[in-house]
């Protein structure tokens, strides 16, 4: 554990014990500080933005040789192409700052009004420029439960899914924000016992429970794959993700090619970026793969991370959301290193702020399950909610608010939440 992650560290902003941004998490983000002022560089503590630009341009973090102006610039791409150990020492200067024993920041008024902005303040921005999206499909669970509704309890997995880490390409270009509304697609679907498709809105909409990291660190050269060995520098940090679907428009396209409208529209993110070195404390083994990866899917350092999750549905009745999943990341067969190594095996080259999710969610129990297709059981059961309303799927004026973190000794390393509410379908 390096001193980031000590649990007696103290900053001296007060941190509530039950809040998610204590010095120990420090997650990146970019934000706005005003209206009129272009988007830079921030870490999150307590319920404060600590302005990593104006942190950079007084010279405090000159020994992590950055890039001049690195954190001024409007996405943490630039930040995310430093090299580890460059990332890793600006983390310790910036923990460093923020300590109840250290002066510079503490007690100069000035600088501290500069530099410390609160978060309701500030208008927050999608962390970087995501160039691509590739979306998985880890959880064993989810994939049986999926298997089974439409293949049979026999046939749930398919032959390659417990050899290689499935996944399809996503949009990047629609990956939007904590807090932005979904519209309700249109698109083509087969209705039950129809024999010819009809287009219209989506009638089964769902969320699904994802989380998603970012990859880090120079470009890997087409043709030149990273190593399970390596992936860990080539992850820069996690983020909760909300994966919208469309299950009608999806099972009626999905087959030969997988899926395309169906989750085009929308992936609603978490503006905070949690760092794998904030993570750290919280790594565990994940679970046992039978068969045993082939070797380039093998290494000593495979692991994943206890990170509680939960999901809030709160429909237009309700003055307050009522929890609807609770799950955990270490449920996830295949690990996050397993994904980025087995995406380059091809040489398949990777940029700094590319995205990659995890697939949905879900653990061996009903409560576990994250998505209604699962919670509902494909519309047979439906979710009996605290308004007196039941749900198969989502319907419009619905909010979906997912949280997660980490829990320590008296401490905990969060995500916030990415919350996403659904409209009615464009007219």
């Amino acid at each position: 554990m390096d001193a980031t992650n000590d649990p007696k560290l103290r900053s001296f902003i007060p941190v509530a014990a039950e809040s998610h941004f204590p010095i120990q998490n420090l997650p990146y983000g970019v934000f706005a500080p005003t209206p009129t002022e272009p988007p830079r560089c921030g870490v999150r503590i307590g319920d404060f933005v600590l302005d990593l630009a104006v942190i950079q341009e007084t010279g405090l973090l000159v020994s992590a040789s950055l890039p001049e102006g690195v954190f001024a610039a409007p996405c943490l791409n630039y930040y995310m192409a430093c090299a580890p150990d460059a990332r890793r020492l600006a983390r310790l200067l910036i923990s460093g700052l923020l300590r109840e024993d250290e002066p510079t920041l503490r007690d100069d008024a000035v600088l501290r009004g500069r530099a410390l902005l609160p978060v309701e303040s500030v208008t927050m921005q999608l962390p970087a420029e995501i160039g691509d999206y590739t979306d998985f499909y880890s959880s064993r669970e989810h994939a049986t439960n999926v298997g089974t509704m439409f293949r049979g309890k026999e046939n749930a997995l398919m032959p390659n899914w417990l050899h290689l880490p499935v996944g399809y390409h996503g949009r990047a270009s629609s990956v939007v924000l904590d807090g932005t509304d979904v519209r309700r697609p249109r698109g083509q679907m087969l209705p039950p016992d129809a024999t010819e498709p009809v287009y219209g809105p989506c009638r089964l909409m769902d969320f699904e429970l994802e989380m998603g990291f970012f990859v880090a660190g120079q470009e890997n050269r087409l043709g030149e794959p990273i190593g399970i060995g390596r992936t860990d520098d080539h992850i820069f940090g996690l983020v909760l993700v909300n994966d919208w679907s469309a299950r009608d428009i999806q099972r009626w396209e999905y087959q030969p090619l997988g899926p395309f409208n169906a989750k085009n529209f929308a992936t609603s993110i978490s503006p905070w970026v949690v760092t794998l070195e904030a993570l750290e404390p919280f790594r565990c083994a994940p679970p046992k793969q039978d068969p045993p990866p082939l070797s380039y899917l093998r290494s000593n350092r495979n692991s994943t991370y206890d990170i509680q999750l939960e999901v809030a549905l709160q429909t237009e009745m309700m003055t307050t959301p009522q929890t609807i999943c609770r799950s955990n990341f270490k449920y996830l067969y295949w690990t996050i290193q397993q994904q980025l190594a087995h995406h380059t095996v091809t040489g398949c080259n990777v940029r700094p702020g590319d995205m990659m999710a995890s697939g949905t969610i879900s653990g061996a129990d009903k409560s576990s399950y994250g998505s209604m297709l699962e919670l509902s059981w494909r519309g047979t059961e439906p979710l009996q909610l605290d308004d007196g309303s039941e749900r198969k799927f989502l319907q419009d004026g619905d909010t979906v608010i997912m949280t997660g973190w980490c829990q320590g000794d008296g401490y905990r390393v969060g995500f916030g939440s990415v919350n996403g509410t659904l409209l009615a379908a464009t007219p």
